[in-house]
């Protein structure tokens, strides 16, 4: 059997580390390695290969960034001679980025089979490029992996029928677990590095488009943080397309700014930083899921999540783009009344072994 993994972005790294590294066990199974190139900032996507262990892409199609329509069109044009000349018995796609659907766009109309690693996920929020993606793969795959129940009930709601629908997991806790011994070592550099305390500072992550493209709303959220900033040490590692917008929208912040601001680090560093973090601020959903995983408050500047899981079960609190909201939620945290969550059913870090049952048996 020849399985190929089509990735594009640093969440699906993540994703497809330990899916790798169980099927590697499998001896009926051959590997196949595409990188659509969608990430192409080392530290948004070289780095993430190194520190995971994950093999060099066997094809990179270098699609850089462009558009929606044209960065999904390009996957879908440059996916297709790979497809049809090197012939896989099955293409895994994982997450929602815009290399997933394209690759499962042009699988299902060569026929070839396609597999979906975190399927069932819905924010219920289309105006999120992610959700229309999210959509269409799971119409279009014929295995769909859930990492919580919530996915199995939109799926059959949906229409999918439960036959295909296997409940194993969540695939990036595989991969914290595994890596999570190995980034603790980090700690006594990041310290001296950042001259930070453990459980002093607070971690951010920003690049959702409804936060970062307006410039109004990243003006009423980096003057937030500024006024957060005064009680608690702020750490803002920032994502290329926030850096560009605060460029673009002349919001580049002076040296003066309490605000530490830094450049993207590796996955290792980064999840150091939020094991040790206070709190943690932010608007990706995979970081919403780490955080529940670590015990780690989370407050997320969004208005919706794929993953209600970690709102239900763990420590992730949605926030929405209310800043005084933000505040008292922060004020919470800070004095000892931070929200106890718990690890949701099936993140033990062992859904890719799972997968990789379900891939060999089919």
């Amino acid at each position: 059997m020849t399985i190929l993994h089509v990735v594009g972005a640093r969440p699906n790294f993540i994703k497809v580390a330990p899916v790798v590294r169980a099927l590697k066990g499998k001896n009926v199974v051959r590997q196949l390695l595409v990188h659509t190139g969608q990430h192409y900032d080392i530290n948004m996507s070289d780095i993430f290969f190194t520190q995971l262990g994950i093999p060099s892409p066997d094809i990179n199609l270098e699609v850089g960034s462009s558009s929606h329509a044209v960065q999904t069109a390009q996957i879908m044009t440059r996916i297709e001679s790979i497809l049809l000349g090197k012939k896989p018995d099955r293409v895994l796609v994982y997450g929602d980025v815009n290399s997933t659907v394209a690759a499962a766009m042009v699988s299902a109309k060569l026929l070839i089979p396609v597999g979906h690693v975190e399927a069932g996920l819905r924010s219920f929020d289309r105006t999120m490029p992610e959700e229309i993606n999210r959509l269409l793969t799971d119409q279009l795959a014929d295995l769909l992996f859930t990492p919580s129940s919530d996915g199995d009930e939109n799926l059959i709601r949906e229409g999918v029928t439960p036959e295909k629908i296997h409940l194993v997991g969540n695939v990036m806790i595989d991969t914290l677990s595994h890596m999570l011994p190995e980034a603790e070592r980090k700690w006594p550099l990041l310290c001296a590095r950042l001259n930070i305390e453990k459980n002093r500072y607070a971690l951010v992550t920003l690049h959702r488009p409804s936060n970062v493209d307006e410039t109004a709303m990243l003006g009423k959220i980096m003057s937030a943080l500024k006024d957060l900033s005064e009680k608690i040490h702020v750490i803002f590692p920032i994502h290329p397309r926030t850096r560009t917008r605060m460029a673009t929208s002349c919001l580049n912040v002076s040296e003066s700014c309490p605000i530490q601001m830094i450049d993207p680090v590796g996955y290792l560093d980064f999840i150091c930083l939020q094991k040790n973090a206070r709190l943690v601020i932010t608007d990706s959903g995979g970081i919403q899921e780490e955080t529940t995983f670590l015990g780690v408050p989370c407050l997320t500047v969004r208005e919706n999540t794929e993953r209600p899981v970690t709102v239900s079960m763990g420590t992730n609190t949605l926030v929405g783009q209310d800043m005084e909201r933000l505040h008292l939620e922060v004020d919470r945290i800070l004095a000892g009344r931070a929200k106890r969550g718990a690890i949701p059913p099936l993140w033990d870090g062992r859904a890719s072994e799972r997968i990789a049952d379900i891939l060999t048996a089919s």
